[in-house]
């Protein structure tokens, strides 16, 4: 068996923000679910490295700290764990690695997560399922903008055929143009969108954790709704009749 590459960390390598660190000190929410970044990183490395010791075909989930599942009860309770639980009801075994970091953005994945995704395709592991949610990190501060939809179309470039990739909920322009290059690619089949604008809550009143930004584990279900619509509409994963084995994208 073709191990995992097990160096990834799904820990940030930037501090903490001086804002975010401050809100923590006055916010009991915030600091709560803050707290959760370190030990659901940890959790997750843990379950990438188990994923090594199977034959199971993987789905690699790619993202930022919703992805992670930040601000759930349990970091299995989160999108993925979620998702992951309602794919195996539905006959597809399989294992999870979550590549997700807290506080990432497009230029993070481009760098970090993408090429570990390649890795495993190079060793030989069978990769049945690529999630993509990512850019709210980029679109939230000014700073982070520019630029943007650039490395969003980059990332598009890189994505295996068939990736099922989330747009953003958001209304700055950046974000439009974003949902607008998704669209674009998943009409000419290249990906696959789960429109989290228009299937997502309507609301995100009772579905957002103590810091009134993540998602609880009620919002996150209803995220992970949009993104198994979504793949059952684009027929996959595809398994072989009686066997529960992904065979392709």
């Amino acid at each position: 068996m073709v191990p995992l590459p097990i160096d990834y960390s799904n820990h940030s390598d930037r501090p903490t923000g001086a804002f975010l660190t401050a809100l923590g000190r006055m916010l009991p929410g915030v600091r709560a679910v803050q707290q959760q970044v370190g030990p659901y990183a940890d959790w997750w490395e843990s379950t990438n490295r188990e994923a090594s010791d199977g034959d199971a075909p993987l789905w690699v989930a790619i993202g930022d700290s919703m992805t992670l599942g930040i601000g759930a009860s349990a970091p299995d309770h989160g999108m993925v764990g979620q998702l992951s639980e309602q794919l195996a009801a539905s006959g597809w075994h399989h294992a999870v690695v979550n590549l997700g970091v807290n506080g990432a953005r497009v230029q993070d994945v481009l760098d970090r997560q993408l090429p570990v995704l390649e890795r495993l395709a190079d060793e030989g592991r069978t990769v049945g399922l690529v999630t993509v949610v990512i850019g709210s990190n980029d679109i939230v501060l000014s700073r982070h903008r520019e630029g943007v939809v650039q490395r969003f179309r980059l990332l598009l470039d890189k994505l295996p055929p068939g990736a099922v990739v989330a747009n953003l909920p958001n209304p700055r322009r950046e974000a439009r143009e974003i949902d607008a290059l998704i669209r674009q690619r998943a009409a000419s089949g290249e990906v696959v969108l789960a429109d989290m604008r228009a299937e997502g809550p309507k609301s995100w009143r009772g579905r957002l954790a103590g810091d009134l930004f993540h998602p609880n584990d009620l919002g996150y279900a209803e995220m992970a709704t949009v993104l198994e619509n979504a793949i059952a509409g684009a027929g996959l994963p595809v398994t072989d009749a009686g066997s529960g084995r992904f065979s392709g994208t």
